[in-house]
């Protein structure tokens, strides 16, 4: 349906297009015809609509048409036309919608004004050096947050509305020669096929694009950090930011990324290595130490040495569960403990957090309802596992299913599992890149940046794994004879 120039008919139109007591008529004059600006009281900005748009339109004595009154307005007109429905939608945008009789059409000025968090350090990945800055709820806070980090005309941005209802803005950004651009139309075609009502996070895009939706392993990676965005843009990925989270996903996954700290590419090279490794084994060591404990005291008992088996018999004398059922057992309770940590206050969750670890751990030890060793493999596993917070989800149903299989079959069962589960990895895609690689299938190359770091200057190279048409960052060193082609 189509405005017809009536200013009482075509305000009619409209409030039948929209509802809600928010939704204001500021009725005015231009050259003597009756003119009214709509807006949305909750998200425009009330006085710049006065100062800019009705008070210059208000003066105005020239030619009335609606392409003269969008050049009056000293605000930048987002859409104009004469559909209703268009008009509508910018309404709810936080746009002021301009009607004036005897003018079939309407424009729309930029006049939004909500109401964002500051930018501030993330809360789940500090650094102790390097940028602090974390993005926050605005998309155009978090784009002008990459703009400021990439300042290069071949950075795309390309903005969708998703949401049936919420008319979500999506940005799609990636480097124009470096990414490979079928990935990235591959990439904005899948989102602009989403048909869905309502898009409240990033983490709907990221659910309903994934190549593996029943995976365990996440397929799609994110970040709170516009310094760790703009370092894997400059590798050839793509970038999904959605407004109203600060959260931010980039694709495709390679499963060694969770293992890279940003803090490592600031801090010293040779401490760098040494902490990754630390979170390698330490990953390995949540994992498998609570199965192989369970195991080894059901079927494997020459795996434990004398000493620390003397302790362990001493200590389950009269423990009224199996092996099994007493890991498991406590294994549950840290991740009730946990939960309920998180979802309480904060105050409450601190006491929570010393009354489980110390009060309840001491007293079950006490009562015979749990051995110390227990105790202590759980404890040891549960804080291991975060060193390696982005693989704590996953980590931590792997660990339950590998304590699971260690009760039931042993070590064997324990070596089978890992093997199902590095061969799944080796199959397992992440938009036509195996989350594997650089391991599987090897690239030579690009084991500069995985469980060991190399010196930023050996580093010339983008990632191979990563599919890119520039795989060339950085110029050779004075003395390099450069063989290669540009």
């Amino acid at each position: 349906m189509n405005f017809c120039g009536n200013i009482q008919k075509d305000e009619k139109l409209l409030r039948r297009s929209v509802c809600g007591d928010d939704i204001k008529f500021l009725r005015f004059e231009i050259s003597g015809h009756n003119a009214v600006a709509v807006y949305t009281d909750s998200i425009c900005d009330k006085e710049l609509l006065g100062r800019e748009v009705v008070n210059p339109l208000f003066k105005y004595k020239g030619d009335y048409t609606l392409e003269k009154l969008k050049e009056v307005s000293l605000i930048a007109v987002t859409a104009s036309g004469a559909d209703v429905k268009q008009a509508a939608e910018q309404l709810l945008d936080g746009s002021a919608v301009i009607l004036a009789d005897g003018i079939k059409g309407f424009f729309a000025a930029d006049l939004k004004k909500f109401e964002v968090r500051a930018v501030a350090e993330p809360p789940l990945q500090t650094v102790m050096r390097g940028p602090r800055e974390g993005f926050n709820e605005c998309i155009k806070t978090n784009l002008s947050l990459m703009r400021r980090r990439i300042k290069s005309p071949s950075l795309s941005v390309t903005t969708l509305s998703v949401g049936r209802l919420s008319k979500t803005a999506v940005a799609v950004l990636y480097i124009k020669n470096v990414a490979d651009k079928k990935l990235a139309d591959g990439v904005i075609e899948k989102i602009k096929n989403i048909d869905i009502d309502n898009v409240s996070d990033s983490s709907y895009i990221a659910k309903l694009i994934s190549t593996h939706k029943g995976s365990i392993f996440k397929m799609i990676n994110d970040s709170e950090k516009p310094d760790v965005v703009a370092a894997r843009l400059a590798e050839g990925r793509i970038a999904v930011i959605v407004d109203g989270s600060p959260i931010v996903l980039t694709l495709p996954y390679l499963l060694i990324e969770d293992f890279q700290n940003p803090e490592d590419y600031y801090a010293n090279t040779i401490r760098s290595n040494f902490v990754r490794w630390i979170r390698v084994c330490a990953l390995a060591f949540s994992v498998l130490l609570p199965a192989f404990y369970v195991a080894s005291q059901l079927f494997h008992l020459q795996f434990i040495p004398l000493n620390f088996l003397l302790t362990i018999v001493n200590s389950i004398k009269g423990i009224p569960m199996s092996p099994s059922f007493e890991m498991f057992f406590i294994l549950l309770i840290f991740e009730i403990l946990n939960e309920a940590s998180i979802r309480m206050p904060k105050y409450a969750g601190m006491a929570l957090s010393i009354v489980g670890a110390l009060v309840l751990g001491d007293t079950a030890v006490r009562a015979g309802i749990v051995s110390s060793p227990a105790i202590l493999i759980m404890a040891l596993s549960a804080i291991s596992l975060y060193t390696v917070p982005e693989l704590v989800e996953t980590m931590s149903i792997i660990r339950i299913t590998l304590l699971i299989v260690a009760g039931s079959v042993g070590g064997y069962g324990i070596i089978l599992g890992i093997i199902f589960i590095i061969n799944y990895l080796c199959a397992a895609e992440s938009f036509g890149t195996p989350i594997l690689a650089p391991f599987a299938p090897l690239v030579p190359e690009d084991l500069k940046d995985t469980f060991y770091i190399s010196y930023l200057s050996e580093m010339q190279k983008r990632p191979r794994s990563i599919r890119n048409i520039n795989p060339r960052r950085m110029k050779f060193s004075v003395g390099y004879k450069n063989t290669d082609k540009p």
